[in-house]
């Protein structure tokens, strides 16, 4: 009897431990790629989302969770000589959700620890919900963890606020490294662990060679071939012969939302891969628990709908006005060629100073360029309070398409706006004449390879006083140092009376043939001559310039107002009355000419 008690003592036994290891043994792998309906152990704040994801925290601050394997894994084989752990790994993918990444806490921890551990004095913040200041570094924890962790504690001598680190009963890593991959490069590529994005991560426990590694990688890219940690520790002296493996999270003071999307792990192998095509979505930050954003927005996003539509609305008004238009029953005659204002402030880019090509007595010209058909133009604005700059206005306006000559400057069209006349003329790049005598540029001499065609009377007068100009590099008119204007006409004529027109001649004409600026002189002498029907014709001019004939000799004369209403009697329009040259210089030149 003692006998049979014994056999049916040492059956149960066995049953029991055969019993314990198929408990143990039952599921040596698993794989989550949802958590809709998984047997998970939760506990803090964590809970399964309606759509599968096992949410650790929920931006609530100050609060820890844990979400734990039911069934226990058998680390080390009772039978085992040497008492080694096994081999083991697992893979996760995470997201963690934050306003401000860096002022962002605290992080997650993929741990192994032992039955009936006390997460319950965990603490929350820089603890993780994992131990607190008392229980951190103590070897009977028996707790190995691989931690993402998203804020800097010199406590435990983190490298940075978003680094990924190796931990052995306590938070202090025994290796750590900034969040990344090693890509096919062997560069290091940088991840932050709180960007919002899925992220996968792969724990190996090598229990032959006693090497821990992890690697980690954006979703859907392969696990990299060079891990982001490697460390030699042998975990047999750490893990207890049976153990389970979760998850541990927490946040501190500020806002953050720790998710996990799928789950796998395995003993003596690598850990089954997740089907990512099943994975639930991270959620958008801050949606989730936060209902009063429902009532906000809406009356906030109509005030600034408002807002916006009223100042689009005064932008509209304001640039109709900026471009607004006068017409009058008299322009519909000549409405084909006019501009819009808009087209001119576009083509001369807002009338800006750097395209203005210069200031005449009526107003000021800006180069521009007309998109279609790229014609540059020259835009002249005449101010509407000038009453003689009206009347060059409508003069010039009557005269489009009636008035073209090669030696002018054709009229293209017009513009009227309140307070400015726009007239459109071609572009003429060779610029002004006064630019070219008088400016600063790098070519002072002129190359003039044309000569234009005047009138018997009005033009072979300014043909002259061109002459005078050309040669002497001298204005018209000019001022002293006493503030007398001085007539380049009456100048040139003195220093011919003296015998010195040689000295008239512009100083930066190095080199030329004394011979033709004398000839230049004095042919614009004669041409200025106040008697029109005196001049010569510009046939004649021509021969003198080719010298195919002499040019006569000059004399003086003291007849100067007489000579001047002489000029009134003979008709000289007003034009060449009001010209500043011939005006003053008739008080000193006569010139009788004797044709040859």
């Amino acid at each position: 009897m003692p006998q049979a008690h014994m056999k049916l003592s040492c059956f149960l036994l066995l049953l029991l431990v055969a019993v314990s290891l198929a408990i143990c043994s039952v599921g040596q792998q698993f794989v989550y790629s949802s958590f809709a309906g998984a047997n998970i152990t939760l506990g803090g704040a964590a809970a399964v989302t309606t759509t599968g994801l096992l949410e650790l925290t929920n931006g609530t601050l100050r609060q820890k969770a844990h979400a734990i394997h039911p069934a226990p894994f058998r680390f080390r084989e009772p039978a085992a000589r040497n008492r080694t752990v096994r081999s083991f790994s697992a893979s996760f993918v995470f997201g963690i959700l934050c306003p401000d990444t860096n002022n962002c806490g605290h992080g997650i921890v993929l741990f192994v620890a032992p039955g009936g551990f006390n997460f319950s004095a965990a603490f929350p913040s820089q603890y993780l919900g994992l131990v607190n200041n008392s229980t951190n570094g103590a070897a009977a924890n028996h707790i190995f963890g691989v931690e993402l962790d998203t804020d800097q504690n010199n406590e435990f001598r983190d490298i940075d606020g978003n680094h990924v680190g190796i931990d052995v009963n306590g938070l202090t890593s025994l290796a750590s490294s900034s969040a990344g991959y090693f890509g096919d490069d062997g560069i290091l590529h940088n991840l932050t662990l709180a960007s919002g994005t899925a992220m996968q991560v792969w724990v190996d426990y090598d229990g032959e060679e006693k090497l821990i590694t992890v690697a980690m990688a954006a979703l859907g890219t392969a696990k990299p071939v060079k891990p982001l940690l490697s460390k030699t520790c042998d975990l047999s002296t750490v893990l207890t012969d049976t153990a389970y493996v979760g998850f541990s999270s927490a946040t501190g003071s500020f806002n953050s939302q720790h998710y996990v999307l799928g789950w796998s792990f395995a003993m003596d192998g690598p850990a089954p891969a997740i089907d990512i095509s099943k994975l639930p979505k991270l959620p958008r930050f801050g949606l989730k628990r936060h209902p009063k954003l429902a009532q906000i927005i809406p009356p906030v996003a109509t005030t600034a709908f408002i807002f916006a539509a009223g100042t689009l609305i005064v932008l509209l008004i304001r640039r109709r006005l900026k471009y607004s238009e006068l017409r009058e029953d008299w322009e519909v005659e000549f409405g084909p060629h006019r501009f819009s204002y808009k087209d001119l402030f576009r083509a001369t880019g807002g009338f800006k100073e750097k395209n203005l090509l210069g200031v005449g007595g009526f107003g000021r010209v800006y180069k521009g360029v007309l998109p279609a058909p790229k014609l540059e133009i020259a835009v002249k604005k005449v101010s509407h309070d000038s009453k003689q700059g009206m009347k060059e206005f409508i003069a010039e306006v009557v005269s489009i398409g009636r008035l073209q000559h090669r030696n002018l400057a054709q009229l293209h069209g017009y513009c009227r706006r309140k307070g400015e006349l726009l007239l459109v003329y071609e572009y003429m790049s060779n610029g002004s004449l006064d630019r070219h005598l008088y400016g600063d540029g790098e070519k002072p001499v002129l190359d003039w390879d044309k000569s234009s065609k005047a009138t018997p009377l009005t033009d072979v007068f300014a043909f002259g006083i061109f002459l005078l100009e050309v040669t002497c590099g001298q204005r018209p008119i000019r001022q002293n140092s006493q503030g007398e204007q001085l007539m380049l006409v009456d100048w040139v004529l003195e220093h011919w009376h003296r015998g010195s027109l040689a000295e008239t001649v512009d100083t930066k004409l190095h080199s030329y043939d004394a011979g033709e600026a004398c000839l230049a002189l004095k042919l614009g002498l004669l041409c200025s001559h106040p008697l029109s029907n005196s001049r010569p014709g510009m046939r004649q001019v021509v021969r003198y310039l080719n010298e195919d004939v002499q040019l006569p000799e000059l004399t003086l004369t003291n007849e100067s107002f007489q000579i001047l209403a002489l000029m009134q009697n003979e008709g000289f329009d007003s034009y060449i009355m009001s010209y500043p040259s011939s005006m003053e210089s008739v008080t000193t030149l006569s010139s009788l000419v004797e044709e040859t």
